[in-house]
């Protein structure tokens, strides 16, 4: 669509509003294939899906692609009383949630082959815009809906995601091939994100409170996220990450072993040995180091599982408040800078990051090192022993 795409937004007393996209003809007059329209909508723009019984209305911008290049551009704006707006290179990019693209072959058992775009009407059949033809490896000019398809062709499509993947289940007559990754990422329900972010406004809020526990509270915005339909059962149900789940719940069990066991005891008389006689602050340092030196090797997550209850006997050895222990062991267990494994996040980098083992050593110990000493200074005033 490069040198061929423009933006144009329809003044106020213009021919085309209130009129039907199929009674203007635009592009039998003017060679104009509009393929998307931005229509203001609760406080923002959006693009809202192109049929031939699309009513154009005024402060309508449309995204339009003139395909002849003997089309008089100053004149067809100057007739429809349309105003040429900015069109960066980025554009699609930007949109790609709301405009997809992908290439379609044709089927030898369909009953498109022989005839045009237009004599098969594949926007009213199908919603989609053809805006380009490719042949024996060459792109055509010209105005492609006149143009009589071939066994072979690759058809340039151009409408919403939902519809091209209709399109490629449902239809025999062509097969979508390739379709690019922006699809994999186009949100289904990207119009609810106002009660998305509501729900979780509420959420937080309902936490804050005190009034209502954590758990309770999650349940409740996801109740209503679905409600609003901001999401469903089926993609409720893979956005859950089993692996930190089953990560948690494993070590919930091997924690109360090492209570059962007396293996938290053990731990907690060699603490005593070595800093229950200088103070809790020292306690609250050895507690931070062990709880860094285990994160070295497992998750964060699963540390804080297995150092809360060593710190709430080290608090009851001491008969100090057990706050600043657990804040302390909760602190610890966040500051996963040291190695890869420490924290899922620090996974998820290594690899697009191009990170070496040693990269987070030393980045990650400074930073551990800073922390400590803030929580150790700062922890007891907010949670006093």
């Amino acid at each position: 669509l490069t040198g061929r795409a423009r933006r144009l937004a329809i003044r106020p007393g213009s021919p085309l509003i209130g009129h039907r996209l199929d009674d203007l003809k635009l592009r039998e007059r003017y060679g104009a294939n509009v393929i998307g329209v931005e229509r203001w909508r609760r406080f923002r723009r959006v693009i809202v899906d192109v049929n031939g019984v699309t009513e154009f209305r005024a402060r309508d911008v449309l995204l339009i692609d003139i395909s002849a290049s003997d089309i008089d551009l100053r004149q067809f704006c100057s007739e429809q009383q349309l105003e040429p707006m900015i069109l960066r290179g980025d554009y699609f990019s930007d949109h790609a949630l709301d405009v997809g693209m992908a290439e379609l072959s044709l089927t030898p058992e369909g009953d498109m082959v022989g005839k045009t775009v237009r004599e098969i009407r594949f926007r009213s059949r199908y919603g989609l815009n053809v805006v380009g033809i490719k042949r024996e490896g060459k792109a055509l000019s010209g105005a492609v809906v006149n143009e009589p398809l071939q066994l072979g062709d690759l058809l340039l499509v151009v409408g919403p995601w939902k519809l091209i993947s209709q399109l490629g289940q449902k239809s025999r007559d062509v097969v979508v091939l390739n379709l690019p990754v922006e699809e994999s990422d186009a949100s289904p329900a990207h119009s609810q994100a106002p009660h998305a972010i509501f729900c979780l406004a509420l959420m937080v809020a309902m936490m804050l409170t005190d009034e209502i526990p954590n758990p309770v509270a999650a349940i409740i915005a996801c109740l209503l996220m679905g409600k609003f339909r901001c999401i469903n059962p089926e993609s409720a149900w893979k956005a859950i990450h089993w692996p930190s789940i089953i990560l948690i719940v494993g070590m919930m069990p091997f924690a109360q072993a090492l209570q059962k066991t007396g293996g938290v005891a053990l731990i907690v008389d060699g603490l005593m040995r070595v800093g229950g006689g200088y103070g809790p602050h020292v306690m609250l340092a050895c507690l931070f180091v062990m709880c860094a030196a285990i994160g070295l090797f497992i998750s964060n997550t699963a540390t804080a599982v297995l150092m809360a209850p060593i710190a709430l006997a080290a608090a009851n050895t001491m008969g100090v408040s057990p706050y600043p222990f657990s804040m302390g062991v909760a602190m610890a267990a966040s500051a996963a800078f040291m190695t890869p494994v420490s924290s899922p996040v620090n996974t998820l980098v290594l690899g697009p990051g191009n990170y070496r083992f040693s990269d987070f050593v030393k980045t990650g110990v400074p930073f551990t090192l800073i922390v400590m000493v803030v929580c150790v200074l700062l922890i007891p005033v907010l949670f006093p022993f």
